[in-house]
């Protein structure tokens, strides 16, 4: 058995959960009476345990709607959301990443991980080991008594997402994490998320406009039509996961036609 086969093996025995999800006939409206406005639906769509899904899709097409109804934090309309068979609520489905890392600035880097470990219910005595893995994780080995600020924007979303970890989840909810930051930023956080969903066999779901970042990411992508959104293209993804080195992945032939494939659809769905 590989290294990353026996990472995602204890990670799976740790949560004992699979992190299945199953969207049944999913609609949801804001507002109430004759104001109301369909942000998506209807939805049919299952995400097996381990997956590592993709929404994309241009602005106001439901992608970040889905993922909140995902997470727990809105109950949809019409039809049913369910995480491994039971209903989400926040905060006990998943870990979630936005789009701005949201760390508390009075805190240290440890000490923002350590609040998520309290939270998630970890014995004080076993921090320290925690906080290490985590960090070590998302490759930040030896910040955890550094302040906020005296990290960089990529720094702090890796905090966000060692934060998001913290509870060993079997579900990881990213809403464009990555959409402030520079390109070469961006282009190895995705590398860091990648590689940690590829590590930890958790299913992941990821919000993005990029076709480039949906292509380098996912294990399959759904395109959602303008709003509401629908699905418009359900695309499994037949590249290299594990250890893969990221520029000649991003340089083949076969990533750059479903990069062109992808973003046709996103193009197509957003006139129709």
């Amino acid at each position: 058995m590989s290294s990353s086969e026996t990472a995602t093996t204890a990670e799976s025995t740790t949560t004992g959960h699979d992190g299945a999800v199953r969207l049944e006939d999913v609609v949801h409206r804001y507002g109430r009476g004759g104001e109301t406005v369909t942000a998506v639906g209807p939805v049919d769509l299952t995400v097996p345990a381990g997956e590592f899904l993709v929404l994309v899709g241009a602005s106001g097409c439901g992608k970040s709607t889905l993922l909140r109804l995902i997470a727990g934090f809105e109950r949809p309309t019409h039809g049913a959301v369910r995480v491994t068979g039971a209903q989400p609520r926040p905060g006990g489905a998943a870990g979630v990443v936005f789009q701005t890392p949201r760390l508390f600035p009075w805190r240290t880097v440890g000490g923002n991980v350590d609040l998520a470990l309290r939270y998630a219910g970890v014995d004080h005595a076993r921090w320290p080991e925690h906080r290490a893995r985590l960090l070590a994780r998302v490759g930040l080995e030896g910040t955890e008594k550094r302040r906020t600020w005296e990290i960089s924007g990529g720094q702090q979303q890796r905090v966000a997402i060692a934060r998001a970890l913290a509870a060993e989840h079997p579900l990881l909810l990213l809403d464009e994490p990555f959409a402030a930051l520079d390109a070469l930023t961006r282009e190895r956080l995705q590398e860091d998320v990648r590689r940690v969903a590829t590590q930890t066999g958790r299913t992941t779901v990821f919000v993005t406009h990029s076709a480039e970042e949906a292509v380098f990411l996912g294990s399959r992508i759904v395109v959602l039509t303008k709003g509401p959104g629908t699905v418009a293209l359900d695309l499994p993804i037949d590249l290299p996961r594990g250890d893969v080195d990221a520029e000649e992945l991003r340089a083949s032939r076969e990533f750059a036609a479903l990069r062109a494939r992808v973003a046709h659809a996103v193009k197509t769905a957003a006139a129709a």
